[in-house]
């Protein structure tokens, strides 16, 4: 299997390299492995989906009495 850098990532999904690493950290890259102190990605890997909220609305996860 081929892996590619998260700089490499980063240019390749037009996202900043901290980005990615966040990602990778959050564990929504899969097959993303830690190196000694880089991520390695597979280079057939997608681009996760954008998890934000644009709704504007907040759901809240705090049960009311």
């Amino acid at each position: 299997m081929k892996y590619i850098s998260t700089s490499e990532a980063a240019e390749k999904w037009n996202l900043s390299k901290r980005r990615i690493i966040v990602l990778c950290n959050e564990g929504r890259i899969d097959g993303a492995q830690k190196a000694g102190s880089t991520w390695i990605i597979p280079d057939d890997a997608e681009k996760p989906n954008d998890a934000r909220i644009k709704s504007g609305k907040y759901i809240k996860t705090i049960m009311q009495r």
